[in-house]
């Protein structure tokens, strides 16, 4: 018997060999160096490192090295079975000059089209390449008009297949740092982006992709640091993003605006997300298109505008001037669990569709969120806009009339375990919901302040359980009833501070 496995392995071991053999000659190296590329950050290097890729893509593929040094350089094109390696010590020096990135309209249009033209890193319709190492690239983006098409990305891989991005660091993009637009199998690892120095700075763009992995990456961003795009009728599905911290002027983690093609089997997981000024997570349907099957998980995040915004609306923009309006998309099956928040705005969370098409299966669980406080209560009053064509973002509305959550067409809901409270003193309800069928709310801990009309407030809701919740501070009211689509709430086992009412019907209530 052991002579029989020892034989096997002798033969695996031989096949192994060739295996390996047989690879070596699509492994070569290229260095930029032998194709002419001077690395003193002078001399314009575009041509030596293409010339480099173009040998290495000649040969069957391999790796093109780029080895310490400052290399000026324009567009460079990646090829199939193409890696191309920053050595430490390495720079990718962005030219200051648009007319050293060549215009390239891709074969795929999309919405991207009106965004820009140009990029240092370009790939079309390529196979395994990758972008790898611990070296830099450097765009110089201060040096850009803002306006959309003078402006070149950092990197636009296009209709690629097996595509790696993993170690290196990318700084001062003038658009967006790292868009993929309809590739398959995309790994993004161990990168950093420092991009503050112009608009758009977005981190990694993920536009009409399948089967894509982000890990470990460390991203502060002048625009929306981790976004999934859909910007063509392709959907973005079987995106995994996990083990990353980021930093923002603008969302930490978004799906949308564009959403032509929808999203589908995504889990973000393990995530910090600090200093972001409008949302830490952000799920948005405007422009057609179906959301569905989204797990966001383990996220921890501190001093951001907003923790959690989820709203589908109708920009209904078309991908292309030619394509049909799109119509009302879906927004469904969403799950959003163990999170830890602080946010540093007053206006609250909110989870929004429209009138007719409601959000659908959305549920939080185990999530805690601290927010400021410090409103009167005036915003309770106040009218909350449809918005419907609006530009999605957590402000909207204006202050929402809930200092936590604020909920509006929307069926089957579901609050397990959340815990809301405030900094100062907060009279708004701590959760708001209005036009929402099927809601459960199991556990609730929520900080009261005589809050006016109760520390849960339902308007015209339908089948709603609200169990084991409890409330600190000086709640004298609990739950407040009203419109004539309210009917069959189920209070059970609720304690409210200061002997508040357990629930109060306004009028019109069935």
């Amino acid at each position: 018997m052991i002579r029989r496995y020892c034989h096997w392995f002798a033969n695996l071991a031989v096949v192994v060999s060739a295996v390996v053999l047989l690879a070596l000659p699509s492994a070569a190296d290229f260095s930029v160096r032998e194709y002419g590329a001077k690395g003193d950050g002078v001399a314009f290097d575009t041509a030596a490192i293409q010339a480099a890729i173009d040998a290495c893509n000649s040969a069957g593929g391999g790796t093109v090295v780029v080895p310490a040094g400052t290399y000026l350089t324009g567009t460079i094109e990646l090829k199939s079975n193409v890696g191309l390696r920053l050595e430490k010590g390495s720079v990718l020096l962005g030219s200051k000059n648009l007319e050293d990135y060549p215009a390239r309209v891709p074969n795929l249009r999309s919405y991207t089209d009106k965004y820009t033209r140009h990029s240092i890193i370009y790939a079309e319709s390529a196979e395994n390449i990758a972008i790898t190492g611990e070296g830099t690239i450097d765009g110089q983006g201060a040096a850009f008009d803002n306006t959309t098409y003078a402006r070149p990305n950092m990197m636009r891989i296009i209709s690629c297949r097996n595509v790696s991005v993993r170690g290196i660091r990318m700084l001062d993009g003038a658009m967006w740092t790292c868009h993929f637009l309809s590739c398959t199998d995309v790994s993004v690892s161990g990168v950093t982006i420092r991009s503050r120095v112009n608009k758009n700075n977005d981190g990694l763009d993920i536009d009409g992709c399948r089967n894509v992995r982000i890990s470990d990456c460390d991203i502060s961003s002048g625009d929306d640091a981790i976004v999934l795009k859909s910007t063509s009728p392709l959907t973005s599905e079987n995106v995994v993003v996990s083990n990353c911290v980021l930093s923002t002027a603008c969302n930490a983690i978004k799906m949308g605006t564009e959403s032509s093609g929808g999203f589908k089997n995504v889990a973000i997981a393990n995530c910090v997300i600090y200093d972001t000024r409008l949302s830490g997570v952000a799920l948005e349907i405007v422009d057609g298109g179906t959301m569905d099957g989204i797990c966001v998980s383990n996220i921890a995040m501190n001093g951001v505008g907003c923790p959690i915004f989820v709203r589908l609306g109708n920009r209904a923009r078309p991908y292309k001037p030619d394509a049909e309006i799109p119509g009302i998309g879906v927004l469904r099956n969403v799950t959003i669990s163990n999170i830890e928040a602080s946010a540093s705005d007053t206006v609250g969370c909110s989870i929004t569709g429209m009138p007719g098409h409601p959000v659908e299966n959305v549920s939080l669980d185990h999530v805690r969120i601290r927010f400021p406080g410090g409103n009167d209560g005036s915003a309770v009053a106040a009218a909350v806009p449809e918005a419907a064509e609006k530009y999605p973002e957590y402000k909207m509305f204006g202050v929402l009339p809930a200092y936590g959550f604020y909920c509006r067409h929307a069926s089957n809901l579901s609050f397990n375990d959340v815990q809301v409270s405030f900094e100062k003193t907060d009279a708004r309800p701590a959760v708001v919901c209005d036009d929402v069928e099927q809601l459960d709310i199991t556990r609730l801990v929520a900080a009261a302040a005589n809050a006016q009309p109760g520390v849960l407030w339902f308007v015209n809701t339908r089948e709603a359980r609200v169990t084991g919740c409890r409330t600190t501070g000086s709640a004298t009211k609990f739950l407040r009833l009203d419109g004539p689509g309210t009917r069959h709430v189920v209070t059970r086992g609720n304690e409210v501070a200061a002997h508040g009412r357990a629930a109060k019907g306004g009028k019109g209530v069935e």
